[in-house]
């Protein structure tokens, strides 16, 4: 087998440069990023709610 230089980039230096350039573009965007905000939200107090989803499902469930 021979071996030759190409005047572009190898394969396995495409490969070298993605493996250190994803992890930095993380970071990169993580880092700019504003904290997140969570919205109202309303008090959940365990029970579902009364749907006629609901309802139907209960209906078919019963014994």
């Amino acid at each position: 087998m021979t071996t030759r230089k190409e005047d572009g980039a190898s394969r396995r230096d495409f490969l070298k440069l993605a493996g250190t350039a994803a992890p930095a573009a993380v970071a990169a965007v993580a880092a700019g990023s504003s904290p997140a905000e969570a919205s109202e939200t309303p008090v959940d107090d365990g029970r579902m709610q009364d749907t006629a989803h609901t309802r139907a499902y209960l209906d078919s469930a019963r014994f």
